[in-house]
């Protein structure tokens, strides 16, 4: 099973003096505007779920605050002209601009990924993903299309959050993901699930994901 690269803290007297002494370090962070991203990340570690983001391409696990997404103009198109895209503006009419959910190589393919999360370590294999909060110019919407283009909406900050998306232990989910104004966003997010050993709910702590959408 692919494990991610995670910051791994070394111990002993001398490290700890050394650490002590050093100025705390500025994490770096990372600017993407295409490539197979999971934006959410999902694992469950030393008794706690957390968050990541995980560059598909290269295998490289980010801390969620290590990441920067950026919705480059070409992501701009008009809502369908079909009644069922309403959430997204005026059909026919708005604009928006969207991460796909089919891959498009010039643009973030985003995901959504519980594979880190061993079978049997929740009740049902069962997560729930909460999208808590959407600050920025306009609304965030997350859906998918079945086969005939008909829309399933996932999370739409638009009618009001926390919204919940189901996820199973093993999901790699793509959406769109859909903006209705350009500008800088903050999306934030927690998961929960209920331990299948002990029947005790685990929520992970709120992690904030950075989106800029080009004009």
């Amino acid at each position: 099973m692919r494990k991610p690269i995670r910051l791994l803290l070394a111990t002993g007297a001398v490290t700890a003096a050394l650490l002590a002494a050093a100025p705390p370090a500025q994490a770096t962070v990372v600017t993407f505007s295409s490539g197979h991203l999971d934006l959410v990340d999902i694992a469950y570690e030393a008794g706690e779920l957390e968050f990541g983001v995980h560059d598909e391409d290269n295998d490289v696990e980010y801390a969620t605050d290590q990441v920067k997404v950026v919705v480059k103009r070409q992501a701009k198109v008009t809502v369908p002209n079909d009644p069922a895209f309403g959430f997204l503006g005026t059909p026919g009419v708005s604009k928006v601009w969207i991460l796909p959910e089919i891959q498009n190589t010039d643009l973030i393919w985003p995901g959504i990924a519980a594979e880190e999360i061993e079978p049997g370590t929740f009740t049902a294999d069962a997560l729930t993903l909460s999208v808590q909060s959407v600050s920025g110019p306009g609304q965030l919407a997350i859906y998918t299309e079945n086969a005939v283009g008909q829309p399933t909406v996932l999370a739409d900050s638009g009618d009001g959050l926390p919204d919940t998306i189901a996820l199973t232990a093993g999901d790699h989910l793509h959406a769109n993901w859909a903006f209705d104004r350009a500008g800088t966003y903050c999306i934030t997010f927690r998961a929960t699930g209920t331990l299948a050993a002990t029947g005790q709910q685990v929520t992970s702590e709120p992690v904030t994901l950075h989106v800029v959408v080009r004009a």
